[in-house]
């Protein structure tokens, strides 16, 4: 029987009632925002949003949570169906497989940049070899199979693949599709737009004040007729859950997106608010450095996910808004694989038994990495009150988002873990490309993943049939969790509240909202 959450926190010392509470008292605990500290012209979406963003530039940035920034000064080659992430135009007004390795993109007539100038092949053409080649580029990963772009006429892309890549049309839905403008770059690939985005997205930018806000107006020249639903928009940056639901419930912002899922029922019963929530591919998860210290034995890392309990963490650290994740899919993915899923399990005698394998029956201490909110602190604690059952230590060094993300990814490798979060991709050899290639970003000590796992990634690429595709992931997912290059801990459920000003709005499966179909009433 499952156990209520009050039960699970007396049998786990280290953690603190008041911060397992934390989340569903947020909003009484809290003083009111000062109302100066947030735009309220007109026909402005405010909207509180959990993150600082890393970069506005699609090919240098370096956290999921950017995404949401993105999609309001970007569009992208193809786009998607909020419920089913079923690929649809875009950019890119329709699509062709010609043959296995050869894809025609047919473009829209008409649009343009923020800054006047056209968008058609040659910047598409420029966008995509910046992407897959420029040295700065962070999501060369993305469009590893592509060899070659042409600039075939006006309007006409043709790209050529070094091997099959039926997912591709999706993975253009992402950062790789976004456009940036060449003449905004200076036409140099190795130039960034970093702080100062230029797409053709709905709204052109206007600022951005550091872990305070960003904000845009309306492109009144955006090819989509009637979009944007309103004329300005603004992302405060709030990272603490609790101070995000006391600013929409002040009426300070008109939308809150992430919340906390223990608010999920502090929402539903607020008559100011409606909540709009649903599944999503977003998994909270510990990245680990497989090139570091004991990190480098499997058996080390195989302990440290076995010795985990993913019911009661769900129900601890959510209030049991969400599932266990036992890869990185959720169960009612087309693609997830119960023989994967059965090398993730909880059993602490047998992750004692492979600490002791590993040489490591006396313990060892780990450098941790993660964020300061309330909800990030909680779920470390989890884990720490979960791994000392194995003898493993340490103590958390936390710092924003970007900070914290940016420092273990990045050139400087700092930490042994992250506690973080996969934000999920459109399609799902993406997701596994990007966590596990031995050049990702989201690999951060660089390993190879083990034999077998680059074939059977590729052969999910190589067919458009849905059975084919998920047999050859199964077997990509059951590599990647025996070699345990990252752990998964729980599916992540999406909580979103608005107040009644707003309409047009859903959340989707991707977890990511777009806001350019939102109107204010």
């Amino acid at each position: 029987m499952t156990k209520r959450p009050e039960e699970i926190i007396n049998t786990l010392p280290p953690l603190r009632r008041r911060q397992v509470l934390a989340g569903m008292a947020g909003a009484a605990a809290i003083g009111l925002l000062p109302r100066g500290a947030f735009a309220q012209d007109g026909n402005v979406l405010r909207i509180r949003a959990n993150s600082n963003p890393s970069s506005l530039d699609p090919a240098t940035g370096g956290a999921g949570s950017d995404h949401v920034f993105l999609y309001n000064f970007y569009d992208t080659l193809v786009d998607w169906e909020p419920e089913t992430l079923a690929p649809k135009p875009g950019l890119a007004a329709s699509w062709d497989f010609t043959d296995p390795t050869t894809l025609v993109l047919k473009l829209q007539e008409g649009v343009t940049f923020h800054d006047g100038s056209p968008f058609n092949a040659e910047a598409v053409k420029f966008n995509l070899d910046r992407n897959r080649t420029a040295q700065l580029s962070n999501i060369k990963k993305d469009l590893a199979n592509v060899s070659e772009v042409q600039a075939t006429d006006e309007l006409t892309v043709t790209l050529t693949l070094s091997a099959p890549d039926t997912a591709l049309p999706l993975i253009l839905s992402d950062r790789a599709g976004m456009m940036v403008s060449p003449q905004a770059l200076n036409n140099d690939p190795e130039a960034n737009v970093d702080r100062a985005p230029v797409g053709t997205g709905p709204w052109t930018f206007t600022g951005w004040t550091d872990n305070e806000k960003v904000s845009g107006e309306r492109f009144a020249d955006h090819w989509r007729e009637g979009i944007p639903g309103v004329d300005g928009i603004v992302l405060n940056v709030i990272p603490e859950a609790a101070t995000g639901l006391r600013a929409i419930q002040s009426g300070q912002v008109d939308l809150a997106y992430q919340l906390d899922e223990r608010q999920q029922q502090l929402v539903d019963k607020m008559p100011n608010l409606t909540l709009v929530a649903g599944p999503t591919l977003y998994i909270y998860q510990v990245y680990l450095n497989s090139a570091r210290g004991p990190l480098q034995d499997v058996r080390v890392r195989r302990a440290m996910s076995l010795a985990i309990d993913r019911d009661a963490y769900v129900q601890v650290t959510q209030a049991g808004v969400g599932e266990p994740a036992y890869m990185n899919l959720p169960k009612a993915h087309w693609a997830w694989s119960e023989e994967a899923a059965a090398v993730t399990t909880f059993d602490v005698d047998a992750a004692k038994k492979l600490m002791e394998e590993a040489g490591f029956a006396d313990g060892i201490e780990l450098d941790m990495r993660g964020y300061p909110d309330q909800g990030s602190v909680q779920r470390q604690e989890f884990l720490l009150a979960q791994w000392a059952k194995i003898g493993v230590k340490g103590r958390f060094t936390n710092a924003p988002i970007s900070e914290a993300s940016g420092r273990f990814f990045g050139d400087e490798k700092v930490g042994d873990l992250l506690m973080s979060a996969w934000t999920g991709r459109p399609d799902p050899s993406l997701t596994y490309a990007l966590m596990y290639g031995q050049t990702s970003y989201y690999n951060p000590g660089r390993v190879a993943p083990p034999e077998g796992y680059d074939a059977a990634l590729q052969k999910s690429r190589e067919s458009n049939d849905q059975a084919e595709r998920a047999a050859a992931l199964s077997t990509v997912q059951k590599l990647a969790m025996e070699a345990a290059l990252c752990i998964p801990l729980s599916i992540r459920y999406e909580v979103d509240a608005t107040t009644d000003r707003v309409q047009n709005f859903k959340a989707n499966l991707l977890g990511k909202p777009k806001f350019r179909d939102v109107t204010l009433g």
